[in-house]
C-alpha cells in the first residue's frame, strides 16, 4: 500500500486554518457580529407574504373543524363531543382548480361554507396557488377565516416598499425570503425595554394601510423577551464550553494528553470555521444554526476518535517507526472509510437541502427557477444542511492535519 505523506501538510494546513480563522474573526467585526435570530435578541419576527385573498371559509357544523393544507391538498378535520373523528381530504389533483375545490368543501363538510373572497374571480386558478395565513392548523368558526393564493402573473414587489410602509414603527429589519416573484419577507423589530415590544397587529395593520386589506398573509410570528433573549444566549455558550471541557476529559482518559489536546483544538478549529462560514454568508444565527454547530463537532469527535484508535494500534504494530511514519500510515488506512463517511453522510445532507425548497413542489414552474430557488430560498432547515456541509469539510480536514498535526508537534518538542 502506497503511504500518503499527510505529516507534510501539517504546517501548511496550520497556516491556512489561522487564516480562515482571522477571516472568520475580520467577518464578524466588519459585519458588527452575527444575524441574530429572534431566539438571541428580544424582539418580534414576522414572516408575511403578499398575496391577495382567495376563499373565506365559515364552519357551523358539530364539533370543531380543524384545516391544514400541505403541498399535496387541503384538509380538513372534525373532532369534538359526540362527533365521530373524520377527516376530510381533498387533493389538489383532483380537484386542480379552486372552484372544484370550493363546491367540494361545501358539499362534503356538514356545516362548513366556502365562498370567493371579494371582488376575486379565484374559481380557474390552480387549487395548488393557496397559502395558509397563520402558522399551525386553524380552528374554524364563525368568523371567517382567509385562505390566500398568489396567481402566476402577480407583480414582483420591491423591498424598499415595504420598508418605506413600516418606517413609522422604529428600526425594522426587512429581508426577502425566496424569490421575488414570491413576495415573501421576514420582518424583524427589536423590542427596546424601555419602549416595550411592538404589537404584531401593528405591522400587518401597517402594510395593509399601504398594499391594501387582505392582502397580506402571515406565515410565521415569533416574539422573545429580553430576559428569554439574554438567557438562551449565556446557555449556548456554556453548552458549547461544556462540550469541549467533556471531550477533553474523555479523550484524556482513552489516549495520551497530546491526542486529547489535538482532538479539543480539532473541535475548536471547526467550531470557529463554521462561526465565521455563518457571519459571512449572512446566515440567521439561531437555535438550529447552535445545532448544526453541535452536530459537526459530535461528528468530527467521532471521526478524530477512529483515527487515533488507529494510530494507537499502529504504534504497537510498528514500535520502531517514528511517529510520523506512523501518522501517515495511521492516516493512509482510514481515508478510505472517512471518505465513504463522509460522502454517504453529505449526500442525505444534500437532500435535506434540496428538497426543502417548495418551489420544486410547485406545478408549472420552470426548471430554471426551481434550480434557482435551491440557492436563494430560505429555510432554517435549508440553513442547517448547509451549515452541516461547511462543517462537514472542516471536520475531516480537522481531523487529518489539526487534530493529528497537533499531536505530532507535541511529540517532536
Amino acid at each position: 500500500m502506497r503511504i500518503i505523506r499527510f505529516s507534510r501538510g501539517f504546517v501548511p494546513a496550520g497556516i491556512l486554518s489561522l487564516i480562515l480563522i482571522a477571516a472568520g474573526v475580520a467577518g464578524y467585526v466588519i459585519k458588527g457580529g452575527f444575524n441574530l435570530g429572534v431566539d438571541f435578541q428580544a424582539g418580534l419576527i414576522q414572516e408575511v407574504q403578499f398575496a391577495p385573498a382567495a376563499l373565506r371559509l365559515r364552519y357551523a357544523g358539530p364539533g370543531n373543524a380543524t384545516l391544514s393544507l400541505d403541498r399535496l391538498g387541503l384538509s380538513v378535520v372534525v373532532t369534538g363531543v359526540g362527533v365521530e373523528g373524520t377527516t376530510y381530504r381533498f387533493p389538489y389533483a383532483e380537484y386542480r382548480d379552486m372552484g372544484a375545490l370550493r363546491a367540494a368543501l361545501a358539499e362534503t363538510v356538514e356545516g362548513l361554507e366556502a365562498e370567493a373572497a371579494e371582488g376575486e374571480d379565484i374559481d380557474g386558478s390552480p387549487s395548488n396557488l393557496l397559502i395558509q395565513s397563520t402558522q399551525g392548523d386553524p380552528l374554524l368558526g364563525a368568523e371567517p377565516y382567509v385562505l390566500h393564493y398568489l396567481p402566476a402573473d402577480y407583480p414582483e414587489l420591491p423591498i424598499g416598499e415595504v420598508r418605506e410602509a413600516l418606517a413609522d414603527l422604529g428600526t425594522v429589519s426587512v429581508q426577502v425570503l425566496g424569490q421575488s416573484r414570491e413576495r415573501r419577507f421576514m420582518i424583524r423589530i427589536e423590542d427596546r425595554e424601555q419602549e416595550g415590544p411592538v404589537p404584531a397587529g401593528r405591522i400587518i395593520s401597517a402594510l395593509e394601510d399601504r398594499f391594501g386589506a387582505g392582502e397580506v398573509a402571515v406565515t410565521r410570528s415569533d416574539y422573545v423577551g429580553s430576559r428569554f433573549s439574554k438567557q438562551l444566549t449565556d446557555q449556548a455558550g456554556y453548552l458549547m464550553a461544556l462540550t469541549l471541557l467533556l471531550i477533553l476529559i474523555y479523550a484524556s482518559i482513552r489516549f495520551k494528553p497530546q491526542f486529547a489536546l489535538g482532538a479539543v483544538l480539532a473541535i475548536a478549529h471547526d467550531a470557529l470555521i463554521m462561526v465565521g462560514f455563518i457571519t459571512w454568508t449572512g446566515m440567521e444565527f439561531n437555535t438550529t444554526t447552535i445545532a448544526a454547530i453541535l452536530t459537526i463537532l459530535g461528528y468530527s469527535i467521532n471521526d478524530t476518535i477512529v483515527i487515533f484508535d488507529r494510530i494507537r494500534e499502529t504504534r504497537r504494530i510498528y514500535p520502531d517507526e517514528d511517529f510520523a511514519g506512523i501518522l501517515d500510515r495511521s492516516l493512509t488506512e482510514t481515508l478510505s472509510r472517512t471518505i465513504i463517511t463522509t460522502v454517504t453522510t453529505m449526500l442525505a445532507v444534500i437532500s435535506l437541502y434540496i428538497f426543502t425548497t417548495r418551489a420544486l413542489y410547485q406545478a408549472g414552474l420552470p426548471l430554471g427557477e426551481k434550480l434557482a430557488a435551491i440557492f436563494t430560498e430560505h429555510s432554517n432547515m435549508k440553513d442547517f444542511a448547509l451549515a452541516l456541509l461547511a462543517g462537514m469539510v472542516s471536520g475531516v480536514y480537522s481531523t487529518i492535519f489539526i487534530a493529528s498535526g497537533v499531536a505530532s508537534f507535541w511529540e517532536k518538542a
